[in-house]
């Protein structure tokens, strides 16, 4: 065996890497335990996971003979990055190739959240729909209203154009100021605090570090709007999920919509009793063409590693 698959990946993918004459093993039964992954990864020469892997030191002490480790997804927090590099490992993902889906997905979210669609759908399909009122499910306007984002990265970026096409006031936050797309979008830099006070949605898109691992917690939920939504379609752990539940509740914020949760694949249970939240099973890249070239760019980049090549999406060059 030269590469282990943790979980099933698409066949386009798979014949890219008998096409180069790369044995592989797949693994296609439930999710591996970390003593499973830690006996199957032994001897292996790449290792294809996905970002519900955790691959921590003794993982990848474990593949003495890694050299690569190929994750099918745009975050990597899900491997240590410093013991991969301190073995010579190196460590790929899949950027750009998802910012479009993903970004469907958290305006989707945004949508639903703020004109109650899911609410909607349960009471057609429950029989409550007794006619039409003029004050039946009252949602609210999403069309020139203000749009903060967290983190104007690829994805935020392409949220930040789809709020363009409803008429949207964009502010956001990030690490540094992006010029050339506040020209684009009509964007408008702020500091966090005031991005919070002064959005009508607030749209995250960072990815998981030890700085913003919990950035939205009680404070953050009372100093934005009590008529505020809040959109998570990043990494779970970013939001406080009972700060979250104890906001919604005390109505400090109208409502959230979350595509990925603190601790995957378990849901704060008060969020699922609540009506103005809507919850999807982290689904942002998941439309097939994007996952099939997500995959795809997975393969690539083992390919190249195997062969000797610096792999296109290497994240750890050290």
């Amino acid at each position: 065996m030269k590469v282990l698959i943790t979980r099933r990946i698409f066949p386009e993918a798979l014949l890219q890497l008998e096409k180069h004459g790369i044995d592989y093993e797949m693994h296609l039964g439930p999710p591996l335990e970390k003593q499973e992954l830690i006996a199957k990864v032994k001897g292996a020469e790449g290792l294809i996971s996905l970002l519900s892997d955790r691959i921590d030191r003794q993982v990848l002490e474990a593949g003495s003979k890694l050299k690569i480790v190929a994750n099918v997804a745009v975050g990597y927090d899900n491997i240590d990055l410093q013991a991969a590099t301190e073995r010579g490992i190196m460590v790929t993902n899949t950027p750009d190739v998802l910012t479009e889906a993903t970004a469907d997905l958290a305006f989707g979210l945004l949508l639903a959240a703020a004109r109650r669609i899911v609410e909607g759908d349960q009471i057609m399909r429950q029989g409550r729909f007794r006619g039409w009122e003029l004050d039946f499910l009252l949602g609210t306007d999403v069309h020139h209203k203000t749009l903060g984002i967290v983190g104007l990265g690829r994805i935020g970026g392409a949220v930040a154009r789809r709020a363009c096409g409803f008429s949207m006031h964009v502010l956001y936050h990030n690490r540094s100021c992006k010029p050339r797309l506040e020209r684009e979008l009509n964007a408008e830099f702020v500091e966090f605090e005031e991005l919070l006070n002064q959005s009508d949605f607030v749209s995250i898109h960072l990815p998981l570090t030890p700085e913003t691992y919990h950035l939205f917690s009680t404070e953050e939920f009372k100093t934005m709007k009590p008529t505020a939504f809040l959109i998570n379609a990043a990494r779970g752990p970013i939001v406080d999920e009972e700060a979250l539940v104890q906001a919604l509740k005390a109505k400090e914020i109208a409502g959230a919509a979350l595509d990925v949760f603190e601790h995957e694949p378990e849901v704060h249970p008060e969020l699922l009793k609540l009506n103005n939240v809507v919850l999807t099973p982290h689904i942002g890249s998941a439309a097939r063409e994007t996952r099939i070239r997500m995959a795809l760019m997975a393969v690539e980049n083992m390919i190249a590693a195997l062969s000797g090549q610096r792999p296109p999406n290497l994240v750890n060059p050290a």
